[in-house]
């Protein structure tokens, strides 16, 4: 069986050397190359180097390695180990080793040809892949260049920047690829590198830049036509309309207005017959931005700019930036509180504002090119709809679009427009639809409907539904049976916040699991795995001074979460994207964790001025304790560690932070693949149910006491003293201090698990009933921010 165990890149630029760090997220050994330094820079003539350094001649892969860490290309510092540097002059030997070989380097043919025939194929073992990740040459013409033996193992694999975060990978075969390769890349893709594929085909810009650039080069177009800024159309061309938070020209100026342009000319000039041909000409005043230097967020000024006066945005009529106006229009404040983007998608176009017809508009244009589009780029809808979602960050993609909007309704406004609507539009009600528990897309060749087949490695909740194996619901949390004795808790409260609803399910989870199955998967679809307890509910209380209620909340968090911890069969969280406060917290109490790659856990409740009060603190303790003792040493450093975790609100910059942060153990996983998060925890409780040995609630607990606490309430106050922490943030790490250690005991003395819940319980209620707690709070549930009182 083919394996990829060694990789290398060629071109450490920014997208070379990032590619270069995601592989060695992968577990990949990774060899990054680039050319050799023709001349010195001042720095290594003062140190006495020389043209033939290797320090210098490693000096541009170096280089890229060392922004990959900077820009956070990396999960975990210690990746970077992975990645070895060199040049096309002393290593490019050592791609006889290399299963898989990248390149990455500029856009120019002739560069690329002299690379791969001089470099790449006499040092290319044999059976290996070779890929480019070109968006803009031919993969045919590529492979001309290349010998007939190497072909069958060539094709693009066209990543998106940045590639740690950006989900979409659109593979190219070039007309020799074998297919079986083509199919272990894009499973190996999945599985390993957690990517998001689509097939594309030897066309100019593939599928998502294809859409996405016309996109914008048109919302540019309607902008000027309605005479809008670019703060308006940002304002409506987000959320609102099924986009991502970047809209149109916060996404140029993340982009890089100059790529943006590269592309729109390399569009215009590659596609001669495209009947939409002129939208991508590059607008005058857009030119006049690229020869200002305004090239967005590298060089911190686009069509935005923030600086110490705040955010303003680029007036191109003007040729000034100006302050923000934050405009407001009435057709996208009624989107407000809808979750569906669907909804929201409805709400916007049957609005009478500017917006509204800018919306109009602008959709209407990208979807006829979309459906214009085929078969050019792609016979599948699928892949066409998930280019956009993972490569452009859409809620929808365009065929979703039309289904939400209706196709009749869509071709009806469209012909009244005057527009010429493409007849695959007349064809067809719907691009998608259910059979019971069946999925089912419009296939554009055979003119009938197919299945969307779900991989094995694969659970879906809303299929799951469909398929009638929801056993226990209520308007917060959902129990289904995934089948084989385990059964799964999903969270779906408005951003998974936990409340009553979710812990009431939880326990009942856990009930079932127990007297019905082997098992428990705790996770869910959502945005986030939860952004913690529901905080408005505790604000109410405290304003009430209903602490009787607060009390009950706290009590039937820790009932729910040790029954979690104490369940007589395993169960496992599988947390993803936000897993804070009270969502870390249910993760630490499961038997196993089994994290997506990019998730930011934290104990974060220090921020609204409470402490981790669902076992969260009590949790932290307990792993110090365990941390220390197979040591017999000082617990000091160990529990200092940990309380640093709630005291400075530390969130993972990933999974892979988790294990230092005492978060995560040696024994849980990480998947890459998002799709297959739930599945992968599901093997994980069918491998603890083999042989499970269920645990009883901790005493005998040896209590690091006052003295440790001393220790800890000293580090506080001194932050305190040097400015980097308020005077009640140093009263909240004192009484955090005192918890955590078990309390105003000697060192040593025994307690138990309960009585670190008691103590936080006392704690938290102590905590709300300072005025601070309840001002953080309310700061936090209007602003989203984090106040510092």
């Amino acid at each position: 069986m083919r394996q990829i165990k060694r990789a290398a890149v060629l071109g450490a630029g920014v997208m070379g050397a990032t590619i270069a760090g995601h592989l060695a997220n992968a577990g990949l050994e990774v060899l990054l190359l680039d050319i050799v330094p023709r001349e010195l820079t001042k720095q290594e003539e003062a140190k006495g180097l020389s043209l033939e350094s290797p320090i210098v001649r490693n000096r541009f892969a170096t280089s890229g390695v060392q922004g990959a860490v900077k820009g956070r290309g990396l999960y975990h510092k210690n990746f970077v180990q992975q990645i070895t540097a060199g040049n096309f002059e002393d290593d490019i030997a050592n791609l006889k080793d290399c299963d898989w070989v990248v390149e990455v380097v500029v856009e120019n043919m002739a560069i690329k040809k002299s690379l791969l025939l001089e470099k790449v194929v006499p040092n290319l073992a044999e059976g290996a892949i070779l890929s480019s990740n070109t968006s803009g040459l031919s993969v045919n013409a590529m492979a001309e260049l290349l010998p007939k033996s190497v072909r069958k193992n060539f094709l693009v694999t066209h990543f998106f920047n940045p590639p740690r975060y950006m989900r979409l990978l659109e593979l190219v075969p070039c007309k020799e690829t074998d297919p079986e390769v083509l199919a272990y890349m894009a499973e190996f893709s999945r599985r390993r590198l957690g990517k998001g594929v689509v097939f594309g085909k030897d066309t100019p810009n593939f599928i998502a830049n294809r859409i996405g650039v016309f996109t914008m080069f048109n919302a540019m177009q309607h902008m000027l036509e309605l005479g809008m800024t670019v703060e308006e159309v940002d304002a409506v061309a987000g959320p609102a309309t099924a986009r991502p938070k970047s809209a149109i020209f916060r996404t140029c100026d993340l982009v890089g207005n100059d790529t943006l342009v590269h592309v729109g000319n390399n569009s215009y000039e590659l596609l001669p017959n495209d009947e939409q041909r002129e939208t991508f000409k590059i607008p005058e005043f857009f030119s006049g931005m690229i020869e200002k230097g305004l090239l967005g967020n590298k060089v911190k000024q686009g069509f935005f700019k923030k600086d110490k006066s705040g955010i303003s945005y680029y007036d191109y009529v003007s040729g000034e930036y100006k302050a923000s106006a934050k405009p407001k229009f009435e057709s996208v404040l009624a989107t407000k509180g809808l979750d569906d983007p669907a909804k929201r998608l409805q709400a916007v176009v049957a609005g009478k504002d500017k917006a509204a017809e800018f919306a109009w508009r602008n959709l209407r244009d990208a979807l006829i090119y979309t459906v214009n589009r085929i078969p050019e780029i792609s016979e599948d809808i699928v892949n066409v709809d998930n280019g956009m979602k993972w490569g452009f960050s859409w809620e929808l993609g365009p065929f979703e679009m039309l289904d939400a909007l209706g196709v009749r309704y869509f071709v009806e406004r469209a012909e009244a427009d005057g527009l010429d609507v493409p007849a695959l539009l007349k064809k067809v009600d719907t691009f998608y639809k259910f059979e019971g528990a069946q999925k089912f897309a419009w296939d554009l060749v055979a003119g009938e409907y197919r299945e969307i087949g779900i991989p094995s490695t694969q659970i879906k909740f809303d299929i799951l539904k469909r398929d009638n194996k929801v056993v226990e619901s209520n308007s917060d949390a959902s129990i289904y049976d995934l089948g084989d004795g385990v059964f799964g808790l999903e969270f779906h409260s408005k951003m998974n916040a936990i409340d009553d609803g979710i812990l009431d399910m939880t326990a009942k989870a856990v009930e079932r699991a127990e007297n019905q199955g082997v098992g428990l998967v705790i996770g869910n679809h959502g945005k986030v795995f939860s952004a913690g307890a529901n905080l408005a509910k505790i604000a109410a209380a405290i304003k009430a001074g209903n602490f009787d209620e607060i009390e009950r909340i706290i009590r039937g968090f820790h009932a729910s979460l040790m029954g979690v911890k104490y369940s007589h069969v395993p169960v496992v969280a599988a947390p993803f994207n936000m897993a804070l406060g009270g969502g870390c917290e249910v993760a630490l109490h499961a038997d196993s964790i089994n994290a997506h790659a990019e998730t930011y856990m934290g104990l974060v409740e220090i921020g609204v001025g409470l402490l981790p009060a669902g076992g969260g603190t009590k949790e932290m303790a307990l792993r110090a304790i365990e941390m220390s003792a197979p040591y017999r040493a000082d617990i000091s450093p160990f529990i200092g560690k940990l309380f640093n975790n709630i005291v400075m609100a530390k969130v993972s910059g990933s999974a892979a932070e988790l294990t230092g942060m005492g978060m995560m153990r040696a024994s849980d996983a990480i998947s890459m693949d998002i799709d297959s998060l739930i599945a992968d925890a599901k093997q994980k409780v069918l491998a603890l149910a083999n042989n499970y040995r269920p645990g009883k609630p901790l005493e005998n607990i040896k209590a690091p006491g006052r003295s440790a606490a001393s220790a800890l309430k000293s580090q506080v106050w001194n932050m305190a003293a040097g400015g980097f922490a308020t005077e009640y943030e140093a009263e909240m790490g004192a009484i955090i201090a005192g918890v955590i250690t078990g309390g105003d005991v000697p060192t040593g003395t025994l307690i138990t698990e309960q009585y670190l819940l008691d103590l936080e319980l006392e704690a938290f209620l102590h905590l709300c009933g300072n005025p601070k707690t309840l001002e953080r709070i309310e700061h936090m549930l209007t602003t989203g921010k984090a106040l510092r009182n």
